[in-house]
């Protein structure tokens, strides 16, 4: 007879446990299994969809690498313009991932209206403007389409629309500074075409979206100068790499500045979100480890007699310990079934109806964001798995300090 599979079957059978004195324990540790899982794929799932969309509106309103020149690389507003002619514009081929070149150009104005006035920044954009971004978080009206012929029409954010009192095919007045005080203002007359709202307050109050010529023409620039380059990647991930390479590859009157350059404290923030998950994580482990543990030492005490029947009829330490590990394996899978059941499913909820709501002054999101991917579900499940299998290897050892003798007259 295959004594391992016989006391396998005599402790995992449900019937065995349930009336059994180490009920409760058991339950206990699979829950606090449950539970674990639960918290780590809703920290994780949260922490990285948060992640992902602060990046997404960051480069959707700045691109992933800008091309200026040094002296406006801290500057939101550009004053030195540069040439057309550049080898990496309107492909830049000597850099791979690379998905798009746009050129813009920003300058400062002021919106006013019959009763309110707003400070803004006006960013000019060219015929090769990527809109996908502003396509997803477009509330009214219609995009933008840039030609040859200069346009008035506008992309206005919703927060600024609302502060004036504006809305779709509203015409304002923007007036742009000159250098010279003294002077009047330059005033264009716009119409707005279509209304945004990303949720990030920073970019939505300042930014409004029209045609960069109108910039060349009040700064008395050429129409092949514009104020920077915007390049944007296929992966982000290479953010850091390709920023590098893009570098090294501009003239050097040029600078190239990746987003997290441009926005450390954004950037500093999110790193510090990648230590929380780190923490969580841990301490998660570490608690469901320690109920099973606890789970483990009970089915021993528990099954003592039963150990020193298997020792007396043969069986090595090794292949009862393993019994008892194969019993805490079907543990935690129970524990890991139902703590992903419930997480997937509460992460489901959250990302199709937004029931968790967030400040976007401080989060840059209206609601918490969800990301669901397959790679660190499994890599998690896995990870807590043999995680605490490793924890139950050594209590597992007690096995070896019963005796047979004393084990069969334990009662």
């Amino acid at each position: 007879m295959n004594y391992e599979l016989y006391l396998a079957k005599r402790i995992i059978t449900a019937k065995q446990y349930k009336s059994s004195i180490s009920s409760p324990i058991i339950k206990i540790a699979i829950t606090a299994i449950a539970l674990g899982i639960i918290i780590m794929l809703i920290t994780i799932s949260s922490v990285f969809g948060l992640q992902y969309k602060i990046k997404e509106k960051i480069s959707g309103f700045s691109g992933h690498v800008q091309i200026t020149n040094y002296e406006d690389n801290n500057s939101e507003i550009t004053i030195t313009p540069i040439s057309l002619e550049q080898e990496f514009y309107p492909n830049f081929t000597s850099v791979d991932g690379i998905k798009n070149v746009q050129t813009f150009a920003t300058k400062g104005g002021i919106i006013r209206t019959k009763t309110d006035f707003e400070g803004v920044i006006f960013k000019g954009v060219g015929s090769e403007y990527d809109w996908s971004f502003f396509k997803l978080y477009l509330t009214q009206g219609d995009l933008l389409s840039i030609t040859d012929e200069r346009s008035d029409l506008v992309l206005i954010s919703k927060l600024t629309a609302d502060r004036l009192n504006l809305k779709v095919n509203d015409t304002f007045n923007l007036f742009f500074m000159k250098d010279d005080p003294s002077k009047a203002p330059n005033v264009r007359v716009f119409t707005i075409r279509g209304i945004y709202s990303s949720g990030f307050i920073d970019f939505d109050e300042n930014y409004i979206l029209g045609d960069i010529k109108h910039i060349q023409r009040l700064n008395k620039w050429k129409l092949d100068q514009v104020g920077g380059f915007e390049v944007l990647l296929e992966d982000f991930d290479k953010l850091d790499e390709k920023g590098n390479e893009i570098y090294q590859e501009v003239s050097s009157t040029l600078n190239a500045q990746t987003i997290s350059e441009k926005y450390p404290a954004i950037f500093d923030w999110l790193q510090i979100l990648d230590t929380n998950i780190i923490v969580i994580i841990s301490i998660m482990i570490l608690i469901a480890g320690i109920n099973m543990i606890t789970a483990l030492l009970v089915l021993i005490l528990e099954r003592t007699q039963m150990i020193g029947v298997l020792k007396a009829l043969g069986s090595s330490n090794w292949s009862i310990r393993k019994v008892f590990l194969y019993n805490a394996t079907y543990l935690i899978g129970v524990g890991l079934f139902w703590g992903n059941l419930i997480g997937i499913g509460l992460l489901l909820i959250q990302k199709h109806f937004g029931i968790v709501k967030l400040d976007p002054e401080n989060y840059y999101v209206s609601k918490a964001p969800v990301y669901l991917g397959i790679e660190y579900i499994l890599l998690l499940n896995i990870g807590t798995l043999l995680l605490c299998l490793f924890m139950l290897l050594i209590p597992s050892y007690i096995v070896s300090k019963i005796s047979p003798v004393k084990a069969i007259k334990f009662d």
